[in-house]
């Protein structure tokens, strides 16, 4: 006969907050009834203590998603409809804060006061004048850069800037003794510095060198701007991109942020956390998706020429790069948010106009919504930013992320490991 429990005691049981337990819930991990009145919900004991028997709690993959490994944060919330940092909509921080400030907000709990304050988007004036103050504090020894900008100076023309700064993270490491100190205020320094020098250490485009000192102070965003865009960037385009960054700075157990938590739980140093989200988040499926976007846009010389490559791909038995997510099935916010971004900062944009056809013919043919990648994609192809550009914003802006579960990681101090449920002969 089956014993049921409440939720106080269920999550007694499986060591969790009563918020986990619910989380288990709508994942489909732990399921529930209610009792009559409909005010409270009963567990299955059995189904609970083997839970509990099992450790972390994990959903099986298949066609509605991938396997999940739960894993308790207070860094970001996500909705079907929204995602919140710390509390704070990450829709709102985009528009009204600098990327070093939210980066601040997810290492530290505490948002800045270099960001804009009040519910509404900042005037272009205040929002420029935050995103250049935040960037005080912000950078790396000289050897560090130097080193950075060596180890990947002998790369082949065209190397994309995701391979290279997988090569200028190792570099910047190999560059701070202190490395290894995984206290937060340690990480945090090494935070700014890392991705300060990954911004450096890139080749500058250049159009954009010669117009301007590539090494000169300013934000993330700034600086980023003058290794993708071979045209000096304007002020509108630097806050679309600093929303950008911010938009991608962490998206929960995403695979890249999972492998980075594993690598934190094992005491590897940020860099190494980093090294590893950018090895997960090259595939197709994950950050990679950005530049499958930026091909599959880069084919259509204009908006009439969607429709021909909506087909190709689909004809190919390939999904569209850039279209649906694991989560939000009614439109990824982050996306959206971009995409109007986008809109304003540059209306009449024939690129722009390519991208809203391609969505178009998505909807006609009645699949997925568009997703943050294929908004990177967009941005990068509206300001005609070097092959690869999304990568490379997603990559940078991430980082924030990686090692904000990192510093979960190294104050929870468990390793994590999973197990298999082995389904291999047996013994023989």
């Amino acid at each position: 006969m089956t014993e049921w429990i409440g939720a106080a005691e269920a999550a007694e049981r499986l060591g969790i907050k009563q918020a986990s337990l619910y989380a288990y819930v709508s994942r489909g991990v732990l399921s529930r009834r209610r009792e009559p009145d409909g005010r409270a919900s009963m567990f299955d004991a059995g189904e609970v203590d083997e839970l509990a028997r099992r450790g972390r709690p994990r959903r099986q993959g298949g066609r509605t998603g991938p396997a999940e490994l739960v894993i308790e944060s207070a860094l970001t919330e996500i909705t079907p409809s929204t995602q919140r940092y710390r509390g704070y909509e990450a829709t709102e921080l985009a528009v009204r804060c600098s990327f070093e400030d939210v980066a601040l907000l997810l290492w530290t709990g505490s948002l800045p006061g270099h960001g804009i304050p009040g519910p509404e988007p900042a005037s272009e004036d205040a929002a420029d004048t935050a995103v250049a103050d935040a960037a005080t504090g912000w950078t790396a020894m000289p050897a560090a850069i130097e080193a950075g900008r060596a180890a990947q100076a002998a790369l082949p023309t065209g190397t994309l800037p995701l391979e290279r700064i997988q090569v200028i993270v190792p570099a910047l490491a190999a560059t701070d003794q202190f490395r290894l100190h995984l206290d937060r205020p340690a990480v945090v320094a090494a935070g700014k510095a890392l991705i300060y020098g990954i911004t450096d250490a890139l080749p500058p485009a250049a159009a954009a060198a010669a117009a301007s000192d590539a090494s000169a102070p300013g934000s993330v965003a700034d600086r980023l701007a003058t290794r993708l865009c071979p045209a000096p960037a304007s002020p509108g385009l630097i806050r679309v991109i600093n929303a950008a960054l911010i938009l991608v700075a962490d998206h929960e157990l995403a695979a890249s942020t999972l492998a980075a938590r594993v690598a934190a739980s094992m005491r590897a140093d940020p860099y190494a956390v980093v090294s590893t989200g950018l090895g997960a988040m090259t595939g197709a499926l994950h950050g990679g998706a950005a530049l499958g976007a930026e091909i599959m846009l880069g084919s259509a010389g204009t908006p009439a020429d969607a429709p021909r490559v909506v087909g190709d791909v689909l004809r190919r038995g390939e999904k569209l790069p850039g279209f649906g997510h694991f989560v939000y099935r009614d439109g990824d916010p982050r996306a959206n948010l971009l995409m109007r971004l986008i809109a304003e900062h540059a209306p009449d944009s024939e690129r722009l106009a390519v991208a809203l056809a391609v969505t178009a013919e998505a909807r006609r043919r009645a699949l997925p919504d568009p997703n943050i990648e294929f908004a990177l994609a967009v941005l990068a192809a509206v300001a005609g930013m070097i092959r690869g550009a999304g990568e490379a914003m997603f990559a940078t802006g991430r980082t924030a992320g990686w090692l904000a579960h990192a510093l979960e990681e190294y104050e929870r101090d468990i390793p994590i490991r999973p197990r298999c449920v082995y389904t291999g002969p047996r013994e023989r």
